[in-house]
């Protein structure tokens, strides 16, 4: 008989988006216990075991995305030291094989942006499926309707997934209300199944996945994170020796010579305006428009 494989799901979003709520009706019992994320750090994580009636086994990752859109310095640095715990206990699991991304029917804010990035693009670089699950759907006439109306949306704000589950996961309700958390149940498991099937290999990430992330994490520092503050984290939190530490950051550095240095792009822009414009005001505005159209629309 061959041994029953049991696959990795990462869920994650913003506080209020009710991922604890998702792991129990996914669950069908009460096993995770609704926290405050404001209480803990971004990429902290809380593990379950979850098994469908058919025998498929998996291990949830419950984790904690961030609160604003953008880290401060000691933040960021947490966040470094979290990441490089969570990807090596997925390691450890057989890898990643689905996302799901937990959020509230409503507008797509700067916040559910940033966390997408953090997780898809940053943590898995765009390598995991990603499975939306919209909460919050009780009181729709047909739950599947939010999508419908909101798909180009999302697309525009560029947040894009494999498939999606529309339902809600409040467990309290009555009446009709009850039957569509019966019915949520059910929407969620055949979307799992879907996106996380037995043939997937689980992500590990690649060799220089730690360089990666950390480099692209940057670009939500709001202060100016320095690399002997990012040695010291990798030594005393996440257990290197200095010379595989100074490896990384090193790699770092030749990634950055060959695209984009995160750490001092935000200024470089500043210096360049500085210097292009120091004698020319009259163009600065010209110049400054786009990154003022670029944050309305995020905040849209």
């Amino acid at each position: 008989m061959a041994p029953v494989l049991t696959r990795n799901i990462v869920v994650f979003g913003e506080t209020g988006a009710g991922k604890s709520s998702v792991i129990n009706l996914m669950a069908g019992q009460h096993i995770a216990h609704t926290s405050p994320d404001s209480h803990r750090c971004t990429l902290h994580w809380t593990e379950y075991q979850i098994s469908f009636e058919n025998g498929t086994r998996y291990k949830v990752f419950d984790t904690v995305g961030l609160e604003e859109p953008r880290l401060q310095t000691g933040d960021y640095l947490t966040a470094i030291s979290n990441a490089y715990g969570l990807i090596n206990t997925l390691k450890e699991r057989g890898g990643v094989n689905l996302l799901l991304f937990c959020i509230r029917g409503g507008r797509v804010t700067a916040t559910m942006q940033s966390n997408y990035r953090l997780f898809f693009e940053f943590f898995c670089e765009e390598k995991v499926p990603l499975a939306l699950v919209v909460t919050n759907l009780e009181r729709e006439a047909r739950m599947e309707d939010w999508y419908t109306r909101n798909v180009g949306h999302l697309k525009k704000h560029s947040i894009r997934s494999a498939g999606h589950a529309c339902i809600t996961a409040a467990n309290l309700l009555d009446g009709r209300h009850r039957d569509k958390y019966e019915e949520s149940r059910g929407i969620l498991r055949r979307v799992v199944e879907a996106h996380c099937n037995t043939s997937m290999e689980g992500w590990t990430g690649g060799q220089e996945w730690l360089s990666s992330f950390i480099s692209k994490l940057a670009e939500f520092d709001v202060g100016r994170p320095k690399k002997t503050d990012i040695i010291g984290i990798l030594t005393k939190r996440c257990g290197m020796t200095k010379e595989i530490a100074r490896q990384c950051i090193g790699n770092i550095v030749m990634r950055t010579r060959e695209g984009v240095d995160h750490f001092d792009m935000a200024r470089a822009g500043l210096q360049t305006v500085d210097r292009v414009f120091k004698d020319r005001p009259d163009r600065l505005d010209r110049f400054q428009a786009p990154e003022a159209t670029f944050l309305s629309a995020e905040k849209a």
